[in-house]
């Protein structure tokens, strides 16, 4: 997976913070969807590279609990986490004992659960009405 997300590293669009990262998601059927961070100008326009393999999977018809692994490598030395907009799209997508393998170009990697990342998320629950 280090090699493929290395290679995934040079599609990043990111002109502005020069911060590339890449993702794959991993379905429990063994398919597996890219994802690349893409900035904008704007900078609220931005998409991060594990929304970006999400909804990639999304748009392919898989639904929630559908997802096993995510895999993150940003381009540095030190092993990134994902932002905390990407940790709800994560809580809402993948089942709290899924792992999100994060990593660096030199294959150093953290692995933690989605709830070790998200242990508060907000959820279909907060939705519900008394």
């Amino acid at each position: 997976m280090k090699e493929r997300l290395n290679r995934l590293l040079e599609n990043s669009y990111s002109p502005y913070s020069h911060f590339r990262v890449a993702a794959i998601v991993v379905m429990k059927d063994g398919q597996s969807f890219e994802g690349v961070n893409v900035e904008n100008a704007t900078y609220g326009a931005t998409i991060c590279a594990e929304r970006s393999a999400i909804l990639g999977a999304v748009s392919h018809g898989y639904k929630r609990l559908d997802f096993d692994t995510l895999y993150v490598m940003c381009d540095n030395e030190k092993i990134g986490m994902p932002c905390f907009v990407c940790r709800a799209v994560i809580s809402e997508f993948m089942e709290k004992d899924c792992k999100v393998v994060c990593m660096n170009p030199m294959g150093e990697e953290e692995v933690h659960t989605v709830s070790e990342l998200c242990p508060y998320p907000f959820s279909s629950e907060d939705l519900e009405h008394a």
